[in-house]
């Protein structure tokens, strides 16, 4: 399953919202330094889902905030 994910980073609190078009609205605690708030969105997507985080991956947008997150069957 691919979902196109807007993150916003040092927000409040960490939350995952669903947008009117189906793809995902990601506020994150963490600032984007050092990669610290792709762990926390692949930590957050991971509950989100009920999934091992090690079936998240990011496939594009790595330092962006418009990320494809991929979840991987089993």
């Amino acid at each position: 399953m691919i979902i196109a994910v807007t993150v916003k980073p040092n927000s409040g609190k960490s939350q995952v919202d669903e947008a009117k078009d189906g793809s995902l609205i990601v506020r994150l605690k963490s600032a984007p330094v050092d990669g610290k708030a792709n762990d926390e969105l692949i930590k957050l997507l991971a509950e989100y889902f009920n999934v091992p985080q090690s079936r998240i991956l990011i496939k594009s947008g790595k330092i962006s905030n418009k990320k494809l997150i991929e979840i991987r069957e089993e």
